[in-house]
């Protein structure tokens, strides 16, 4: 086979994107650089990745989006205050987010055991986008999708999504893409990796709708393992965190972040 000319570019949702790399929705990231999601956003647009902005960001997701010079991603939960939540993605969509990604993995916070053993805590922050420190919703079911789906202006996508058959349920409940992830495997020790379920998620989607996957994407050949099981693109987001402290110019060592 001729490989002296490759390309990469794959169009999902209408659009076109130079290679199948998209950077995946991460928390607090004022905690890793001064600049956070500002300096993440515009990094993005320089290497011409689409950035999905989270809903646990330390900016409002307005004045990221303001910020983006590339095309930007929304990460949603759906939170107690369904109002607020309506307001939240009629935010998104208004501020030019092309896509929302809803996170439907944390219906309640996990049993992150390796931040207790370690003791880990963050110093307070801002949160914008989030409605007060208990807005997951442990009611969350499949007729919040559909109310979702009956305003939203942009692709449903399902985020967090690792068995088969619940990407079906998706699917027939009339979500644009599935992403199969697991929480960065933060949330739950024992759930299984994303390159284990993402061939058992596509054999069941069946091409009915895209399939991304994130979660341990760290090198090139992870993205071509993922694309050669099924996926349509990847998304990472600890490679981007550790650019993002790797450039923080104030000589301090960066924190932790959440992973949506």
């Amino acid at each position: 086979m001729d490989v002296s000319k490759l390309d990469t570019r794959v169009t999902l949702f209408g659009q076109e994107f130079p290679f199948p790399i998209l950077l995946a929705p991460t928390g607090g990231q004022r905690l890793i650089h001064p600049e956070g999601e500002l300096a993440a956003v515009r990094g993005a647009a320089a290497a011409n990745a689409t950035y999905v902005i989270s809903s646990s960001a330390s900016l409002r997701v307005e004045e990221i989006a303001k910020a983006a010079t590339g095309p930007v991603w929304f990460q949603l939960y759906v939170q107690k205050d369904r109002g607020f939540t309506k307001n939240l993605v009629q935010a998104a969509e208004d501020s030019g987010c092309r896509a929302l990604c809803v996170t439907v993995d944390s219906p309640m916070f996990g049993a992150r055991n390796r931040e207790d053993r370690a003791k880990s805590e963050l110093p307070e922050r801002a949160l914008p986008n989030l409605q007060g420190k208990d807005y997951l919703d442990p009611t969350l079911t499949w007729k919040d999708i559909d109310w979702l789906r009956s305003f939203a202006r942009r692709p449903v996508l399902l985020k967090g999504v690792l068995n088969p058959d619940d990407a079906v349920t998706g699917v027939k409940a009339g979500v644009a893409g599935i992403i199969v992830s697991n929480h960065g495997a933060r949330n739950l020790d024992t759930v299984p990796a994303t390159i284990d379920a993402l061939p058992l998620v596509v054999e069941k989607v069946a091409g009915r709708v895209p399939v991304i996957v994130d979660g341990g994407i760290r090198r090139g050949t992870d993205v071509v393992k993922a694309l050669a099981l099924g996926a349509q693109a990847v998304q990472i987001g600890r490679p981007l965190l550790m650019g993002l402290g790797c450039r923080r110019g104030d000589g301090r060592h960066a924190r932790g972040a959440d992973f949506a």
